[in-house]
């Protein structure tokens, strides 16, 4: 029971910063997760040996972090735990972008998604189709407060850009 408390904290944690703190946040003040992740090719490694930019890098690795830095936190509850969590995440991950046009998630698993509220990925898909909705990468219920924290931070850039005009 340890063990699956931990990767159910894993895997709320980590969507919950990853989506707040790394995703929303990269749709507005970001270059390269929409010219890479939302791109057809989708991979960070190609694009930065493609267009000599190794710094891309960093933010494929950045996608990743906000599950990482509750290793330590929850190392404690259970390892075990943990190593579930980050296969689950990683798992999804895969099979969120199933973007193949024929795919569908079978009804009872979509049923089921809808439910407790994972992210299925004709779902994510949407989001790749259209960056200002469908928030959430695991979990759909992030997706709403998501909207509204793009809607802050793109205000907030359009206020710095207005005074960094100012100030010229």
């Amino acid at each position: 029971m340890q063990c699956l408390l931990t990767a159910g904290l894993l895997l709320l944690l980590g969507d919950f910063v990853a989506t707040f703190g790394y995703h929303v946040p990269e749709h507005v003040f970001g270059k390269f997760h929409n010219a890479v992740h939302h791109s057809p090719n989708r991979s960070f490694v190609r694009y930065a040996i493609r267009h000599r930019q190794p710094i891309a890098l960093i933010d494929g690795f950045l996608s990743a972090a906000p599950y990482l830095i509750f290793i330590p936190l929850l190392w404690p509850l259970s390892p075990g735990g943990i190593a579930l969590g980050l296969v689950l995440a990683e798992g999804h991950v895969i099979w969120r972008h199933q973007f193949h046009p024929q795919y569908q998630t079978p009804g009872w698993l979509k049923q089921v998604c809808r439910i407790v509220g994972i992210t299925t990925p004709e779902r994510h898909w949407r989001h790749h189709r259209d960056g200002n909705q469908a928030f959430g990468d695991i979990f759909s219920f992030y997706g709403q407060p998501a909207a509204r924290w793009l809607r802050e931070l793109r205000r907030l850039k359009q206020w710095w850009l207005q005074r960094q005009l100012s100030n010229s």
